[in-house]
């Protein structure tokens, strides 16, 4: 192999005339390094957004939600057994790691500055943060405030609805039910104070405005349901990217009465959408590492076509065609791994810059986050360098097969 390398690299340094064969090869190295750059960088952008997005989402939610503990659960003899009992079951599962119950109702808040609707959930403020990472991380209060020991109960909010209706820690506000009341007036929803507890910065804009945490207690007083009603239990576990794992024990422990969905299965079509965005991302600017690997193809040839003579009196020396198609294929391999790690020193670089100084801001009102997110991963990087060389590779085949094609006789007639 050393013989073919060794005139490879010598044929990729044309002196003189050929000079311009060099211009061409170096055009191929900046093609596919360009098409390399951008690919990483690309991916590191759809990595850093999805991450985001993820952890977002999953900040004000639980990994696992399961729905329907008070109507089927087989550790409870009858509807109005202890709490304790569901949760024991679920805590015994392997890798559940924190377990709470909510309550999950509609309404509306109102102060001096507006009425607007909103979610709310109540929660038991002992246990929701060991599941709810937001809770753990208030941008103002905490969550002992939602029972205080006297006065209104507690409400915690979002920062887009605390800035809406001008409301900070310690503000008075309503919250309506619409489950209300017949009388003599028609109907009539309930009306309960409430003080505001926290206020909570999530960076998702559906959350931050429209999204409320109350008590358990005070939730079900509110709508006018029994000291045992819930929604559900969620659940956090140690790895989220096996949450699916946890639910099937889950499904398995609790049994069919109940609904186990993951984080996974409720955020299914973003995902998706996502995902596909990344395939057709990829697949795009991977025609630029192709339009690098078509400048090796004429680059090579060229080169068969300039060196025909040289080619013709290797052969006549001893060279064999597998040499000469060993040639010009690792010719083309050469420019596909410099043109590669010029791509990969581009694109790594440039996406260390952009984590480190986040010089590229984004408008906070129209997406989750202020700067571009980038987040580079071993196996996309490897992904992109395998693919560009193995189209640098591909390239090389038709014009090596010619090169060694030759016949020296032919070739030599007319030198």
């Amino acid at each position: 192999m050393r013989f073919e390398l060794f005139i490879a690299t010598r044929y990729l340094h044309a002196k003189r005339k050929q000079a311009f064969i060099t211009v061409i090869s170096v055009m191929s190295v900046l093609g596919v390094a360009l098409g390399v750059a951008a690919l990483v960088i690309v991916l590191g952008v759809y990595n850093g957004f999805t991450t985001d997005i993820r952890d977002k989402i999953l900040s004000a939610n639980a990994h696992i939600i399961v729905s329907g503990v008070y109507h089927s659960l087989p550790a409870r003899e009858h509807p109005d057994a202890p709490l304790d009992s569901v949760l024991d079951a679920v805590l015994a599962v392997q890798d559940v790691e924190g377990a709470t119950p909510f309550l999950y109702a509609e309404g509306m808040i109102s102060s001096p500055r507006g009425v607007k609707g909103l979610v709310m959930r109540g929660i038991d403020p002992a246990t929701a943060p060991t599941t709810i990472s937001m809770l753990r991380n208030l941008a103002e209060g905490s969550v002992d405030g939602l029972v205080p020991e006297s006065g209104p109960p507690g409400v915690i909010v979002g920062k887009e609805l605390a800035s809406r209706l001008n409301l900070s820690v310690g503000s008075r506000v309503n919250l309506l039910s619409p489950a209300g009341q017949r009388s003599s007036a028609g109907f009539q929803p309930k009306i309960r104070p409430f003080r505001v507890a926290g206020i909570f910065h999530s960076g998702m804009f559906e959350y931050d405005s429209s999204l409320a945490y109350v008590s358990l207690q005070a939730g079900r007083e509110l709508m006018g349901l029994s000291d045992t009603t819930l929604t559900g239990v969620e659940v956090a576990v140690a790895d989220m990217d096996k949450a699916d794992v946890v639910a099937e024990r889950l499904q398995t422990a609790l049994g069919s009465g109940v609904q186990v969905r993951t984080w996974m299965d409720m955020n299914a079509n973003l995902f998706a959408a996502l995902k596909l965005e990344r395939i057709g991302m990829f697949i795009v600017l991977a025609m630029v590492v192709l339009v690098g690997s078509f400048s090796i193809v004429t680059t090579l040839v060229m080169l068969v076509m300039e060196k025909t003579r040289d080619i013709a009196i290797l052969m006549s020396m001893g060279a064999t065609r597998g040499m000469i198609r060993r040639i010009f294929m690792l010719q083309g391999t050469i420019i596909g791994f410099v043109g590669t790690l010029i791509g990969y020193a581009l694109g790594i670089g440039l996406g260390e810059l952009l984590q480190r100084y986040q010089f590229i801001k984004l408008p906070p009102g129209v997406y989750t986050l202020d700067h571009l997110p980038v987040l580079l991963q071993a196996s996309d990087i490897a992904l992109v360098g395998a693919s560009a060389m193995i189209l640098c590779f591909l390239a090389t085949l038709y014009p090596a097969r010619q090169a060694a094609s030759l016949e020296p006789a032919e070739a030599l007639r007319y030198e």
